[in-house]
């Protein structure tokens, strides 16, 4: 059978296709678009990876710049927007709590500064850091012209990694440096001590190192005291007042008497206080280095001297208190005491025998002599031992001087230290012991530390109150009667007694070089202080007649001081003629503490005629 043929493509059943094929339909065509062909990719060349590399780590390099400033400029809109920006508080360049110290203020007993610390920056270098040190070197000459170029050069081009180069800057200093802007230099914080009163209190104060370590004074003393309570001020028995006329008078003294130093106390004599010290020459604590070793010197705890006739306050005490003398006792003081090759005379002598009050008055070592004779070489060693002669007298300073005694003690030591010779102790040695011996006889060792008012003063019976009471009346008349009425202030009731020793060089004494002191306390009726002053080497004036003695240098020093301080002690004046004065001060050349049996005999002038009125005869007081 021939089959019909309904066409298509050929092979497919369509017109021409072979016999005997089976016809397929074409499949319906897609209801969606279809995508275009790709044409095949092509290899990628090694120039397009790198910049596609190149282009990822732009990216990541510009995040992370971003993300750095983005920090900074907020913490910058913090710290200037919302943390006080601006001008700088007072608070954010200063601190209160920055400026503590690590040493303790020193104040006197009124509480006014003596010592202080302050913080300052100190300027230092790592020369490793330093690039250029010429360079370096002449900018910090220019802002600090005490700097030496060629030491600072050496500083910066040495291999080590840590140099100072200049301690303590001031402000000023420390901001010229700042704007300098060098590498490698840098500031350190540090402390200075600060003296407010200079060199009026060197000799008691002292100083410190450039490590702030005390050196001398109460700094060295109590070094370990100020380091270890900080915030706790060190007060000083001192009072700054009498401090300024005390050296004030002092050095007037040292002026007119072309004298080469002095030194002077004010001493209570009930609690053992110094009141105030002056050592001149004296030297400024703030810079104590390249200074001549005279001006460190404290002549009034170190220096150890013969002291001269102030030595018979102690004679006579002893004899006193032996009880084997009285005041109204005669030695013989016309000849001459002889033992072995030495001879004894007196400055001026009356040719005649003297009473004790009259040894103490005219200041006679022939008297003296003779009464240590009486008293014995062991009771006067023990005197004296017992008066702290022997040793230092445990005074705060680390200035404080030994005794030279003799050893062994024989009599000629003894004839010798009954004047004040042979035998040499500082002044505050016999400032103490003078104070024992009339304020009662009690002994209180010397402090210059403020004692609190109701605190226990160390005490110790030296002498007995009988002894001290004459010796008030033996201070009174050598002011009133004796070698001491320079040192005389109305309303004060003045007393004391003048010391001149001439000075040992070598093997011998000088005749012209001297140590011309007076120790006068007040008022003598109810001793409340001492005052002494002592001179070094004063040359003799027109005005003193040819003197440079005790009586006519340190006497009127005494007096001027005494007019001063006595407002400030609130020490009240007195009429220095009234029964109550005179029953506890008098003594008159014979021995005699009666000061009634003194006056001059009055009668009583006739009654006017026609009166009624008896008339009675009255005693005048001795003027």
């Amino acid at each position: 059978m021939i089959g019909h043929d309904h066409g298509g493509p050929a092979g497919y059943g369509q017109p021409g296709a072979s016999t005997g094929s089976t016809y397929v339909p074409p499949p319906a065509p897609s209801p969606f678009p279809q995508p275009a062909p790709q044409p095949s990719a092509k290899p990628r060349t090694s120039l397009a990876v790198a910049l596609e590399q190149s282009r990822y780590r732009l990216m990541v390099t510009a995040a992370v710049v971003t993300t750095v400033f983005t920090a900074i400029s907020v913490k910058l809109a913090m710290a200037t927007l919302l943390a006080g920006g601006g001008e700088p508080r007072q608070h954010v360049a200063l601190e209160v709590g920055d400026t503590t110290t690590n040493r303790a203020d020193i104040t006197d007993r009124n509480g006014n500064l003596l010592a202080t610390s302050l913080v300052t920056q100190s300027l230092y270098a790592d020369p490793k850091l330093v690039s250029r040190p010429e360079e370096a070197a002449q900018k910090l000459v220019s802002a600090l012209p005490d700097l030496d170029y060629k030491d600072v050069l050496g500083k910066l081009s040495g291999d080590r990694r840590f140099v100072w180069l200049k301690r303590n800057l001031t402000p000023k200093q420390q901001a010229a440096v700042h704007r300098l802007g060098i590498p490698g230099v840098a500031f350190e914080r540090e402390e200075r001590r600060f003296y407010p009163a200079g060199p009026l209190t060197s000799h008691i104060v002292g100083f410190t190192g450039i490590d702030n370590n005390g050196l001398a004074g109460m700094e060295q003393g109590f070094n370990k005291r100020l380091t270890e309570e900080p915030g706790t001020p060190l007060q000083l028995s001192i009072d700054l007042r009498l401090q300024h006329v005390l050296k004030k008078e002092l050095a007037a003294t040292v002026q007119e008497f072309s004298a080469i130093g002095a030194a002077g106390i004010v001493f209570d004599v009930r609690t053992g206080e110094v009141l105030s010290m002056v050592s001149l020459p004296d030297f400024d604590p703030q810079d104590p280095t390249g200074l001549n070793p005279d001006t460190l010197f404290n002549r009034a705890t170190l220096g150890v001297y013969e002291m001269g006739s102030t030595f018979k306050i102690f004679n006579s005490a002893l004899a006193f208190d032996t009880g084997k003398i009285r005041v109204s006792d005669m030695f013989d003081a016309a000849h001459p005491v002889k033992i072995g090759r030495f001879t004894i005379n007196d400055y001026h002598n009356l040719h005649r025998a003297l009473t004790v009050a009259e040894v103490f008055q005219h200041s006679s070592n022939l008297g003296s002599v003779r009464m240590v004779q009486q008293v014995g070489v062991a009771a006067q060693k023990a005197f004296m031992t017992k008066m702290g002669f022997t040793k230092p007298t445990g005074l705060e300073l680390p200035e404080s001087g030994w005794p030279l005694v003799p050893n062994p003690w024989r009599e000629v030591n003894s004839y010798t230290i009954s004047f004040g010779h042979g035998i040499s102790v500082s002044p505050m040695h016999t400032v103490a012991a003078a104070a024992s011996v009339i304020n009662g006889g009690l002994f209180h060792k010397p402090t210059l530390l403020k004692r609190q008012p109701d605190g226990e003063v160390p005490t110790e019976q030296v002498v007995s109150r009988q002894t001290s009471d004459m010796m008030r009346r033996m201070f009174r008349f050598v002011v009133t009667e004796g070698t001491g009425k320079s040192a005389e202030v109305k309303g004060y009731v003045v007393g004391g007694k003048t010391g001149t020793a001439d000075k040992q060089k070598g093997k011998h004494y000088q005749k012209n070089s001297r140590m011309s002191s007076f120790l006068g306390a007040f008022p003598m009726n109810d001793p409340r202080y001492i005052v002494y002053v002592l001179v070094d080497e004063p040359q003799a004036t027109a005005k003193t007649y040819g003197y440079a003695t005790g009586g006519w240098v340190a006497a009127p020093a005494v007096g001027r001081i005494v007019k001063q301080i006595g407002p400030l002690l609130n020490v009240p004046v007195v009429d220095e003629n009234t029964p109550e004065i005179l029953n506890s001060t008098y003594l008159n050349a014979a021995g005699s503490t009666n000061w009634q049996q003194s006056l001059p005999p009055v009668t009583a002038p006739p009654p006017a005629k026609g009166s009624t009125v008896a008339s009675f005869p009255t005693q005048t007081k001795p003027r």
